[in-house]
């Protein structure tokens, strides 16, 4: 129940304070104008009587509405509060609707009633004019005449749904106390709706299980909000309770639960949820359709998807741009493409699926390759755009064009907002411009916490083990709290300088200090770090100590660290975890054979040849690649695919017989100085 928070609203903004005080943290929110068709009720007793008002209906432009409110003052009807909030609600919510028009003649009505003031607010909020409808809200209650009623509230609330209006949100939350419509339903869930928006789930949870109001919309509110901030269990738990209820679920519901089996991949509970739509007989809506098809996608099911797909009579864009990322992410590239070419509608939003979905199935170079061939077809890229493409450049090395991206942003005067830069800093660190990087981290006018673990881990990458740390502490210092990247990206910097100390005291302090439970990646660093310092028992209790069960990762941080040391009975246990893992692994084989060797045990490293032989484990081939004039090469051991391959081998040849020459001229010296001593 919202009354439940007065105290703490109040406490936080206190009710002395001006609205006007907090209206200086209001940020605008672009939002598409939402325009409904109207029920203007043309049988209302008093419309019949007065065909001025029926003539509203049939206005089509603001001239027409001039001369319709001119007849009104002529014939006195303005004066009529019914009439004249006719005439404004028309002017808010009609298709030409006109706000700016629409408040001077709210404020020149003699006696506005409420309904015209909501109307005005309403007009204002479908119209994403959020700070004008605050302010709207502000000269009603100025008046002093008239109190707002339980329709303003919902309008209000949804007008403050946004995280920068939280200041408002709250006050607006304490004028609902203050005037006594906690307990109407629409204005509850607006509230639990504002909430979460904010991604206050405790405050949400407590209005809603201590509310005593509550129905079908205030169940879809917490499951849709539980759903927004990746919370699919929680989702999943309230739809359960709310079937004990007996409360019946609509396409809205099956929208955020569907969903909620998406963000945890449960194919099954999908295909339970499907069938209850057709069994109950719920409209198979578009955007219930383009749910369903997603959650397919991403559980695997492509071909359950594709029949979807194929059967809906409209495909929006969303219904297209769900099936191109689907198939692009499963490696799929040319049913993606073929898709993307028979979208009707000419939008960067398929294309930014593409390259995404690219991204993810870590195929960066065929990426990038669609970004040119987006250019091409005139496809104007965004932001989005923009990020994708950086991030391939980050996992390809790929300076030279991630540099050509970033002039592409300078000469488009696009705005350097979080996540572009934040996707700038991570290419440059990742491509091996540090100081690049640091650059672009000082020019970005606004950094989260993302933008500050890019530069963490740039540096760590790069071995400045204590600029990485001096950056992690000023972070701390501007108040922005740390999550599982970030300390990753702390103890790879601590474990590349050797920071055994640091390590351990960040380790601890995840949990101790940030109430962050240490990851499988984290526990890998640790016992890096400690493995290539000589902590060899150290770092094995640490793995048998874990709560959770070690992986390839962390066995193989403790076997390469034992190989450096040599120490053969700890290597020897850390190689049959991993073997048992993956008996496939030609590596494991090779660096426990060459263990053996160092340690001069001819004979166990001939047997791991054999088990390797006997198994049919061949090596893995290695591959790298390298970027030259923006275009990326990649090449495979004894690769003889290149067009230019046998130039590159005539190469490698030279080069090799070039440093063996040196190798023995800058041998001789040692041996003439013995020679003529």
């Amino acid at each position: 129940m919202i009354i439940l928070f007065a105290n703490k609203f109040r406490y936080i903004y206190p009710s002395t304070a001006p609205l006007l005080a907090l209206l200086y943290c209001l940020h605008t929110r672009s939002l598409s104008p939402c325009v409904k068709p109207i029920n203007w009720n043309t049988s209302h007793g008093f419309v019949r009587k007065s065909p001025l008002l029926s003539l509203l209906e049939r206005c089509k432009s603001l001239l027409q509405l001039r001369q319709i409110q001119a007849q009104m003052v002529l014939t006195g009807l303005i004066d009529n509060s019914f009439a004249a909030s006719r005439l404004v609600a028309f002017c808010a919510l009609s298709e030409s609707r006109a706000l700016e028009y629409c408040t001077k003649m709210l404020y020149s009505i003699r006696e506005p009633n409420v309904f015209s003031w909501n109307v005005t607010i309403r007009g204002f909020v479908e119209s994403g004019e959020l700070e004008g409808a605050v302010m709207l809200y502000k000269r009603m209650l100025r008046c002093g005449v008239l109190k707002p009623d339980n329709h303003t509230y919902p309008l209000l609330l949804k007008a403050c749904s946004c995280p920068s209006m939280n200041c408002v949100g709250f006050t607006v939350l304490g004028h609902v106390l203050k005037f006594g419509f906690e307990l109407d339903i629409f204005v509850h869930n607006a509230s639990i709706t504002m909430l979460l928006s904010y991604g206050d789930l405790e405050a949400a949870y407590d209005v809603f299980n201590k509310g005593c109001v509550r129905d079908l919309v205030t169940w879809n509110a917490m499951i849709t909000g539980c759903v927004r901030r990746g919370l699919a269990n929680e989702a999943k738990q309230l739809y359960r309770e709310m079937e004990a209820e007996k409360v019946k679920p609509n396409e809205i519901t099956m929208i955020g639960i569907i969903s909620s089996c998406s963000q945890l991949q449960d194919l099954n509970l999908g295909r339970e949820f499907h069938r209850y739509i057709k069994e109950h007989g719920l409209e198979l809506t578009i955007p219930l359709n383009n749910a369903l098809m997603d959650m397919y996608m991403k559980c695997g099911d492509l071909l359950a998807a594709r029949v979807l797909f194929n059967n809906m009579a409209h495909k929006t864009l969303v219904s297209w741009t769900t099936m191109v990322l689907g198939y692009a992410r499963f490696g799929f590239l040319d049913v993606a493409r073929e898709l993307l070419y028979k979208i009707p509608e000419k939008s960067v939003v398929p294309w930014n699926a593409i390259i995404s979905g690219c991204l993810q199935a870590k195929n960066s170079k065929e990426a990038l390759a669609l970004f040119h061939e987006m250019q091409v077809s005139k496809i104007e890229p965004d932001k989005v755009t923009m990020v994708n493409c950086l991030s391939a450049c980050s996992q390809l090395g790929a300076l030279d064009v991630g540099m050509w991206i970033h002039h592409y942003i300078e000469k488009h005067n696009l705005f350097l907002d979080v996540a572009l830069g934040t996707a700038l800093v991570d290419m440059y660190a990742k491509c091996g411009n540090i100081a690049r990087a640091l650059q672009v981290f000082q020019e970005i006018p606004q950094r989260n916490c993302l933008t500050w673990t890019a530069i963490i881990c740039g540096l760590a990458l790069h071995g400045n083990a204590r600029d990485a740390i001096s950056y992690f502490s000023k972070m701390i210092r501007s108040g922005l709290r740390p999550d599982e990247i970030t300390f990753l990206g702390v103890l790879s910097a601590c474990c590349h300088g050797g920071l055994v100390e640091e390590g351990r005291k960040y380790f601890s302090q995840m949990s101790s200090k940030f109430n962050i439970s240490p990851q499988l990646k984290h526990y890998s660093c640790m016992v890096d770090l400690l493995g290539r310092a000589g902590h060899l028992e150290e770092a094995e209790e640490l793995i048998r100590n874990m709560p959770i069960t070690a992986d390839a990762a962390v066995w193989g941080a403790l076997f390469f660290a034992c190989r450096v040391h040599g120490n053969v009975l700890t290597g020897e246990r850390a190689a049959l975890k991993l073997l048992e893992m993956d008996p496939q692994d030609s590596g494991i084989y090779v660096l426990l054979a060459s263990l053996y060797s160092e340690a001069k045990m001819w004979k166990e490293a001939r047997n791991v040849r054999k088990i390797m032989k006997e198994r049919g484990v061949e090596k893995t081939p290695g591959c790298s690649s390298i970027e030259i004039n923006g275009i990326v090469h990649e090449f495979v051991a004894r690769d003889v695919l290149h067009p230019q391959s046998e130039r590159i081998f005539e190469c490698l040849v030279s080069l090799t017989k070039q440093l063996e020459l040196l190798v023995f001229t800058c041998d001789i010296p040692a041996y003439a100085d013995n020679l003529f001593s």
